[in-house]
């Protein structure tokens, strides 16, 4: 055979070669970049995961008042309708507690005049109940000083509530 034969011979017989290594190379790219997004894609979802568990709820805020007793209203004028209740108050952060306990006897004097307004009727049942908690905001919400922030109240608990 002469030269110029084995030469094409080499040549066909280097293509297929070429061809399978190019081939062979590109699976494996591919499964480099498949193997990394995978990766990254599920570390960066269970990252997101634990940041959410990590961050606790913030602990609640609560202002527990003296318990009041007050004669109530009734269209008879029988003194002896009184109301016995004990509060406390959710608040969504340190701020409204400090300004809270800061005009505490004013927040009493509030409640106190908020709470002999009342009917007995009215309060009796679970919407009157209801109404009250709904006016306790009302009433505590309006700012303390001219020019300061009303502030939020969360919650009104009842922690006694005697009516006789």
């Amino acid at each position: 055979m002469s030269d110029n034969a084995i030469s094409a011979k080499g040549k066909k017989s280097k293509k297929p070669l070429l061809i399978l290594l190019l081939l062979l190379i590109v699976i494996v790219g591919g499964g480099a970049g498949g193997y990394y997004w995978w990766t990254h894609h599920n570390q960066a979802a269970g990252d997101t995961a634990q940041v959410k568990k990590e961050v606790p709820p913030a602990p609640p805020v609560f202002l527990a008042l003296d318990t009041f007793t007050v004669n109530l209203q009734n269209p008879d004028n029988n003194p002896d309708r009184v109301l016995y209740v004990g509060l406390t108050l959710r608040l969504p952060d340190e701020e409204n507690r400090n300004t809270l306990t800061q005009y505490l006897p004013e927040v009493r004097s509030r409640l106190l005049l908020l709470l002999s307004r009342q009917k007995s009727e009215s309060i009796a049942n679970e919407a009157g109940k209801q109404q009250l908690v709904q006016d306790i905001k009302q009433t505590l919400s309006a700012p303390f000083v001219k020019g300061q922030p009303n502030l939020e109240i969360s919650d009104v608990l009842f922690t006694a509530f005697i009516l006789r």
